[in-house]
């Protein structure tokens, strides 16, 4: 689902739909021949003092008061493709009852911490984790309206195959606009090195190589800068469900979304 701060992406509980073809391949045209692959990181930690000025939007997915608020969460905005999508949904759960709001913010709080005290500015889609929404497309604008260098949206998913496992960076695609091209799609590969980096397997069941442009997500389609949304794993399984529930695990995510935020920053 998709989160707060200056990486925006939002996204939902439950497995992600396989986009159209036109999506998952754009046809041939300026816009999609301009869109280069994901980028693979190879680069050292940044340097605390070249990160003045920057801003990073970090979105924790979802919110702890949406399941109890279905007439604001269910109440139709822009997708940013002409159509309309929810505001926002209530996320997933693990199998044990540990549930995706818990853990976007628990994950978000890291990285904005770590973040700020690296000298970068840190703004959050949402406060805490006792509020309702802020609506997908909202979210977008907060990163938007901040010109931020990076928005990241914090997510898992929740796809019901016993086998299906791993993380998943969602970008929008086909781009609609110069900062959905390669900036999103450089962010898009850092943040996948540095989860594999940290020992997480990329997604067996979506996308390809960890990485997933999808047309609907509306907080990425809204997007003017670059942004990105994390499925960090999928609470349905168990081998996931165990590292997205316990405090070492988050921290680990935490630790690999801060070194690939860094890394593109850099």
């Amino acid at each position: 689902m998709a989160g707060s701060a200056a990486v925006v992406f939002t996204a939902c509980g439950g497995p992600s739909p396989t986009p159209p073809s036109s999506a998952a391949t754009p046809p041939p045209s300026s816009e999609a021949a301009a869109e280069p692959a994901p980028a693979t990181s190879s680069g050292s930690s940044v340097e605390a003092g070249g990160l003045a000025g920057k801003t990073v939007v970090i979105d924790p997915g979802h919110n702890g008061r949406n399941a109890a608020n279905p007439s604001i969460i269910n109440k139709p905005v822009p997708d940013g493709r002409g159509g309309t999508k929810a505001c926002n949904t209530t996320g997933t759960a693990t199998n044990a009852g540990y549930n995706e709001h818990e853990f976007t913010w628990d994950v978000a709080t890291r990285v904005r911490q770590a973040l700020t005290a690296r000298g970068v500015k840190v703004i959050m889609t949402r406060e805490n984790n006792t509020g309702v929404g802020p609506c997908v497309d909202e979210r977008a604008k907060i990163g938007n309206r901040a010109s931020a260098d990076a928005v990241v949206s914090i997510h898992a998913d929740g796809a019901n195959s016993p086998t299906a496992r791993g993380f998943h960076i969602i970008y929008s695609a086909p781009p609609l606009n110069a900062a959905q091209r390669e900036p999103a799609a450089k962010l898009a590969g850092t943040v996948r090195d540095s989860l594999r980096a940290k020992g997480f397997p990329a997604s067996n069941y979506v996308g390809k190589d960890g990485l997933h442009g999808r047309p609907d997500i509306a907080g990425m389609n809204h997007s003017t800068v670059p942004a990105v949304l994390v499925e960090c794993g999928n609470m349905r399984h168990p081998e996931d469900a165990a590292q997205l529930s316990s405090a070492a695990g988050r921290a680990r995510y935490a630790s690999a979304i801060l070194d690939g935020v860094l890394r593109y920053l850099g």
